[in-house]
């Protein structure tokens, strides 16, 4: 699947869910990720639980619903596993991503590159 033709086409909402080492279990809003060219995808974020969690436990699994039009299917999106493989803090091109031009103020913020396991459609199991 052409994860960068997806998410370029469809509009909606997303969360990322991720655990610390001990199991506990995060769960945000975030923006669509960042498509990269060799595959990857990354999600920009400060340190905060969900970051944090990535510190300790890799895995992540991110769930993007899609904005489906009147009289459209009543579900649609996509389910993405996810390992994290690096990060960067405070790039030239993490700022250069960003979606918003906000002023970054003293915030730190990280972008933060996972390896795509596996890819599912919003329901059901069948690999996309």
């Amino acid at each position: 699947m052409d994860l960068k033709a997806y998410f370029r086409d469809h509009r909606g909402h997303g969360v990322l869910s991720t655990s610390n080492d001990k199991g506990e279990v995060g769960i945000a809003m975030f923006a669509k990720p960042h498509v990269m060219d060799d595959g990857t995808v990354a999600f920009i974020m400060q340190h905060k639980q969900t970051h944090a969690n990535l510190q300790t436990n890799p895995h992540a699994a991110y769930l993007f619903i899609e904005a489906v039009p009147e009289g459209g299917k009543k579900w649609a999106g996509k389910r993405l596993y996810l390992r994290k493989v690096h990060e960067e803090k405070d790039t030239e091109r993490l700022y250069a991503m960003r979606r918003h031009s906000r002023d970054p103020g003293d915030k730190q913020r990280y972008l933060v590159f996972f390896e795509v396991l596996k890819t599912l459609p919003l329901s059901g199991t069948t690999d996309t």
